[in-house]
């Protein structure tokens, strides 16, 4: 396990787990549109395995559901909650610092964590959409439970720095949000592997910054890469059709991801991440 405990900064994580949502909130001016768009930001559907159209449903005709009381098990700061906001915080450190260099101002983001269904900026985020981003109200939503699926279905080695990749990747969709770049509207397939990609690079960029910290064990960062080789667009869709059509891919090939995942990794430059 990586020496997270090394790492002093905390992000701002909300912690719903075990609490039902209350209402439905508005699609934050995304529309269909871009709701659509922010289901294809989703880090691990790649465009498969997942009914778009059962979403929207789900998105649209949610009935107002009681708050109930956090169960105690999840009240106070768990073991989880503080990996993941010490994985945040240190996504921050960084990109603070670039967009410093840049003359810029850097906003964090906040991380949801819930399990099931919860209200989010973008409508109701669920389980079965998985880790996303929602740029409305620039906040994360994470169920950790996706990561059971991610090695019982996917066949990744998983581990804590393959989780903190998934969370680095998100934030790597704040980041562009951030510089304006990503886009809410209707676009190509291959526009929206590129922006999948860049988050990949991204998320090197910050594993980068840990390197020298002695937070990752020898080879440890390999279940990050692993994570990555996991859910590209042609190893789901092996997994879930038991075929590839890369026509359809929204997210890279498992090579492609490893690919720029490393080039984060290894050049610690922003400015290299240019799918």
């Amino acid at each position: 396990m990586a020496r997270w405990d090394k790492i002093k900064s905390r992000g701002n994580v909300s912690d719903r787990r075990g609490s039902s949502p209350v209402g439905l909130q508005g699609l934050g001016g995304l529309g269909i549109i871009g709701i659509v768009a922010v289901i294809a930001f989703n880090l691990f559907t790649g465009g498969e395995g997942i009914d778009l159209n059962s979403v929207l449903t789900q998105l649209q005709t949610a009935q107002p559901q009681n708050s109930s009381q956090q169960p105690e098990e999840f009240k106070g700061s768990d073991d989880y909650e503080v990996f993941a906001s010490t994985v945040l915080g240190s996504n921050n450190d960084v990109w603070e610092q670039v967009f410093e260099n840049s003359g810029n101002d850097y906003q964090p983001p906040e991380l949801v964590l819930f399990r099931g269904s919860t209200n989010s900026g973008c409508g109701i985020a669920t389980s079965s959409i998985g880790p996303h981003y929602c740029p409305s109200n620039k906040t994360i939503y994470l169920d950790e439970t996706f990561f059971d699926d991610l090695v019982s279905r996917f066949g990744a080695r998983g581990g804590d720095v393959a989780e903190a990749y998934v969370i680095a990747h998100e934030v790597g969709h704040h980041v562009q949000n951030e510089l304006g770049t990503l886009s809410s509207g209707q676009q190509s397939n291959e526009s929206a592997i590129k922006i999948e990609l860049q988050a990949d690079c991204f998320a090197g960029v910050w594993a980068h910054s840990l390197k020298d910290q002695g937070i990752f064990e020898a080879n440890e960062f390999n279940e990050a890469i692993d994570a990555a080789e996991a859910v590209g667009d042609d190893r789901i869709q092996e997994k879930v059709q038991g075929r590839i059509n890369a026509e359809s891919w929204t997210h890279g090939s498992s090579e492609q991801r490893k690919n720029w995942l490393k080039i984060g990794f290894e050049t610690g430059d922003p400015g290299q991440c240019k799918p």
